[in-house]
């Protein structure tokens, strides 16, 4: 949505300026899934089934039934916690069936049972050999589903390693603490 000023973005090698068609191959989830109050989460998930129009693909609905929201579809939206509002948006990112997943604090306002669902999940689609790209700061959540680390700190890349390398350069067993470590000292 931000139009970049200088340099470009490639997606599956090619430029994505001026070719929107890429998109359909993201599903994303926002750290806070904002949607229509009023309506239900079955008209939420129609709308989107809508709006991508992708026919071809086999709709992904397994954290639906998962998270059971397809016992609470009449539930308006405006009505719902914090943490099944996620579930909604964990749904979405996955339904479509997409290459790429982009994940923004994922775990936010997830019980610890849809958290290990939502991981679970995580486990599968990246060995069908999709890319998922985590943003957060829960990084205890991550240390069973990640291989590589890429940190950032006000906008500039710190670094960019394999989980393992981290441990080893830090000693640390989990991410928390190695990048704590990283934070602390010039270890990397």
């Amino acid at each position: 949505m931000v139009v970049p000023d200088s340099g470009f973005i490639t997606f599956n090698k090619r430029n994505i300026a001026h070719n929107w068609q890429y998109r359909s191959a993201i599903g994303y989830m926002p750290q806070i899934g904002r949607y229509p109050e009023n309506m239900t989460i079955a008209q939420v998930l129609d709308m989107m089934k809508d709006i991508r129009k992708q026919n071809a693909v086999q709709l992904d609905e397994e954290l639906i039934h998962l998270f059971k929201l397809d016992g609470m579809l009449h539930k308006r939206m405006g009505t719902l916690s914090g943490g099944t509002r996620q579930k909604v948006s964990a749904s979405l990112a996955f339904l479509f069936n997409p290459d790429v997943l982009i994940l923004d604090e994922p775990t936010a306002g997830l019980d610890p049972l849809s958290t290990e669902i939502l991981k679970e999940k995580i486990r599968k689609e990246k060995q069908q050999g999709k890319l998922i790209m985590i943003t957060s700061h829960f990084l205890s959540d991550l240390d069973d589903i990640i291989t590589e680390v890429i940190y950032m700190e006000e906008g500039k890349l710190k670094f960019h390693k394999s989980l393992d390398q981290l441990q080893l350069d830090t000693g640390e067993k989990t991410l928390s603490r190695a990048i704590a470590r990283v934070m602390q000292t010039s270890v990397i």
